[in-house]
């Protein structure tokens, strides 16, 4: 069998947990993102009379935006503080409690269904604002301990087999969630949502993780400050997670999904469901197959590819009035990010001591998640100078010239060949924080 030889990973059963962990509230996340969504949406576009807001396009499509501005803002502020409680603290501990707010959370959205627009836009905000705080601790912990659960010369392989979780379970969640929508509401997503949290926290709860290690004249700030100059030394670790930074900070077109959904393609809450799996059914083919076959030469080249179609099935979607041609453009964003994703994420651990992971997976998720929340807001205001169908063709075509720009800019990172050798040109990290 082609896949059998890859799934020995699994034996290690702590991963195992850390894996079904990461499935679970992978879906409830993408879930609670439609039904979020197509809840502002429709608050924002519904007339006055029927307890809307009565706004336009252009103004509903700045609230999504802002709603991805609110979720990133904690990031920024606490980020490089989650990174430093990573490498300090119990990650598996920070793990438990951070999914346990999610459901706290969750728990206030399923009741921000029952109230009017006046209270319901209030609650989802705030919800917005503490899941942005949540993901300044979550990533970090998560992306630090898992490399502790497998071997080393197993790692891309558990990478690849992460991302296929996490793709199939981003194909998985918006689909049920536009379905959950349509037939019961919102507040039968968000019920779902809660379920899968509370599966997440068992499961990681139960892993037999290894014993936290304190590291030795560890203080604050300067630690913090070790994990930045290390980034700032390391050109492959800094081009890799900019140049996820600035194609999906203008190239993503995800925030603006509720547009084209309800007013340009005319597809409903279940078409919007598809649209958000339709990134997923692209990125989890490619993920199927990095898991079986992992790129073995050329990782920078790959990489730089990738960003370069993804720019250009993004242009495609935002100029595509049909509803299939659109899901294949997402479908094709999805399988070229993917191959960025897999790349980026093991040059990232393979480039970087276990005693640094914390710091540098903070750095990198304040790269990522100012992609992505703030990407959404820059999506929100460029739809409402531009439109949505030109903030979308302006992202594409700012992908492309990155990808351009950043073969350049940083030569080290276009020309890494082999992942094996990446460890060997780490950069030793320096400081007291580190001894």
């Amino acid at each position: 069998m082609l896949l059998a030889p890859n799934l020995h990973v699994f034996r290690h059963r702590a991963y195992l947990h850390f894996w079904l962990m990461r499935v679970s509230i992978a879906a409830a996340r993408q879930m609670e993102a439609v039904a979020i969504g197509w809840q502002v949406y429709n608050v924002a576009r519904d007339p006055v009379a029927d307890g809307g807001l009565g706004w336009g396009i252009e103004e509903s499509a700045l609230l999504l935006g802002l709603i991805g501005l609110t979720q990133f803002v904690p990031v920024l502020l606490l980020s490089l503080v989650g990174g430093q409680a990573a490498d300090r603290l119990n990650r598996k501990m920070i793990l438990i409690a951070s999914n346990t707010v999610r459901v706290l959370v969750s728990f206030a959205l399923l009741a921000s269904v029952f109230l009017p627009a006046s209270y319901a836009l209030p609650i989802i905000f705030s919800v917005a604002g503490t899941l942005g705080c949540v993901n300044a601790f979550t990533p970090a912990a998560a992306n630090s301990l898992f490399p502790q659960l497998v071997p080393r010369d197993e790692l891309p392989n558990a990478i690849a087999w992460n991302s296929l979780g996490f793709q199939t379970a981003t194909i998985t969640g918006p689909a049920i969630g536009g379905l959950l929508y349509a037939a019961g509401g919102a507040e039968a997503v968000y019920i779902t949502a809660i379920v899968l949290s509370i599966f997440s926290i068992a499961a990681i709860a139960t892993a037999n993780t290894p014993k936290h290690e304190k590291l030795a004249n560890a203080r604050g700030w300067s630690m913090v400050f070790e994990g930045l100059g290390y980034i700032r030394r390391n050109k492959i670790v800094l081009g890799a997670i900019s140049l996820d930074l600035v194609v999906v900070f203008f190239g993503g077109a995800k925030a603006l999904l509720p547009v084209f959904a309800r007013d340009i393609l005319f597809v409903g809450s279940v078409g919007l469901g598809l649209l958000q799996a339709a990134v997923a059914v692209g990125a989890v083919s490619v993920a199927f197959v990095l898991a079986t076959r992992p790129l073995a030469r050329r990782v920078g080249a790959w990489m730089m590819w990738a960003v370069g179609i993804y720019g250009a099935a993004t242009l495609v979607f935002g100029l595509s009035q049909m509803f299939w041609l659109s899901f294949a453009a997402l479908a094709v964003t999805g399988a070229a990010d993917e191959i960025s994703v897999y790349v980026r994420a093991s040059l990232i651990q393979l480039a970087t001591p276990d005693k640094m992971k914390g710091r540098v997976s903070s750095v990198s998720f304040i790269f990522i998640s100012a992609s992505n929340e703030l990407g959404e807001f820059e999506s929100g205001v460029a739809a409402r100078l531009l439109g949505p169908v030109g903030a979308v063709v302006f992202g594409g075509c700012a992908a492309i010239a990155t990808a351009l720009l950043w073969t350049r800019l940083f030569p080290e990172l276009a020309k890494a060949d082999r992942f094996d050798r990446i460890e060997e040109q780490a950069v030793e990290p320096t400081g007291s924080a580190s001894t």
